[in-house]
């Protein structure tokens, strides 16, 4: 199974807010999850990003891949 930290799409039309969760690559975007681990609200100035950098190590020790974003996202603020 390969595990992926990915964003999760909530919110409404043309206001978007994700969810950072970690995820089996092979299910859909906003489908099943194994954990959320923080969340990402674009449309505040700046950006808001909440992230539990424990979870992060942890699930990224075990093995799980963050994706492009996600990883920008974790460096921006010091997780990785």
């Amino acid at each position: 199974m390969a595990v992926k930290i990915r964003l999760r799409r909530m919110g409404a039309k043309k206001n978007p807010f994700y969810r950072i969760v970690v995820a089996d690559s092979r299910d859909p975007r906003d489908g099943r999850f194994i954990e959320e681990i923080g969340y990402y609200n674009p449309l505040k100035e700046p950006a808001e990003v909440k992230v539990d950098a424990e979870k992060v190590q942890t699930w990224i020790k075990n093995g799980a891949q963050p994706t492009d974003t996600v990883k920008r996202l974790f460096k921006q603020n010091g997780v990785l």
